[in-house]
């Protein structure tokens, strides 16, 4: 299957600004199972220097300069991908005692994931669900998974919210209710309540109405024998071929598909329009 997605975000100022540095995230961090085939990027006013880079993370970054005043700013990421079945489920857990909760990682990813679980606060409430749920999967590590990417489906009310942070797991769990990106913030609280590293990922998903038009957000699981696996708690499903990804990271915040700040005389407002197309090629 090939999938080919144009983003386009555009940046209004009620006067002119002076544009800081950029940071954008929408290049394909493509998994195994995908292949770039085209990918092209252009920026309005012309940027002056355009660096990509990796980040702390993994993720492919570019950061723009910009270095004349306006009032406009307009990015625009066009690629195509080649895109193949796979199965999140298919590998085998090592060590095998893994596949049972609670197991600590091995000492070498350890010594990674234990700074993880150090800065990790995770609230009563939501380690008390997250044993409840564990203990109603039989502590079978897959079993939970795929116990807490339905349970949040299904007993939550999926809300599109396009601005703001991501709510923090207990008021989402209060609430009842979230968009995309507090539902996988709460999945990622329930997995390190039971001792997982979950990051969250921001990308793109082919063939749901819901996010056609906009970007998604979904949690991958860091498991031995497994590596990162994909689980999106909004469709209720393991990740699949329709998932395209663009950046991850361990705090929500850091992935966002522009980042930066602009300089301007005081009370000068911005406003964006955003413009999502995900196609497959027939």
């Amino acid at each position: 299957m090939i999938l080919e997605v144009e983003h386009r975000l555009s940046y209004r100022y009620s006067g002119f600004v002076h544009l800081n540095p950029h940071y954008f995230y929408l290049t394909p961090n493509l998994t195994p199972y995908q292949r770039l085939i085209s990918s092209e990027m252009s920026v309005l006013p012309q940027a002056d220097k355009l660096i990509r880079n990796i980040d702390q993370e993994g993720n492919i970054q570019h950061v723009c300069f910009v270095n004349i005043d306006t009032r406009m700013f307009e990015i625009k990421s066009v690629f195509s991908i080649e895109s193949s079945d796979f199965n999140t489920y298919d590998f085998i857990f090592f060590p095998y005692e893994s596949a049972k909760l609670p197991f600590r990682y091995p000492e070498k990813l350890a010594r990674y994931t234990d700074i993880y679980f150090a800065v990790s606060q995770v609230a009563p409430q939501v380690s008390a669900l997250a044993a409840r749920l564990a203990g109603e999967a039989g502590y079978n590590t897959i079993d939970f998974l795929s116990g807490v990417t339905t349970y949040i489906s299904k007993n939550f009310r999926y809300i599109s919210r396009e601005r703001g942070a991501a709510m923090k797991p207990d008021e989402t769990l209060r609430l009842g209710s979230g968009s995309c990106r507090d539902f996988s913030v709460l999945m990622m609280a329930l997995c390190t309540a039971q001792g997982l590293v979950a990051r969250f990922v921001s990308g793109y998903l082919f063939g749901s109405y819901r996010h056609e038009h906009d970007l998604h957000a979904w949690v991958e699981v860091f498991l031995p024998g497994g590596g990162w696996r994909g689980f999106d708690p909004t469709e209720g499903q393991a990740v699949n071929k329709n998932y395209i990804a663009l950046a991850n990271s361990l705090e929500p915040s850091g992935v966002n598909p522009v980042r930066g700040t602009f300089r301007g005389m005081p009370g000068v407002e911005s406003e964006l329009e955003t413009y999502v197309s995900i196609r497959e090629k027939v």
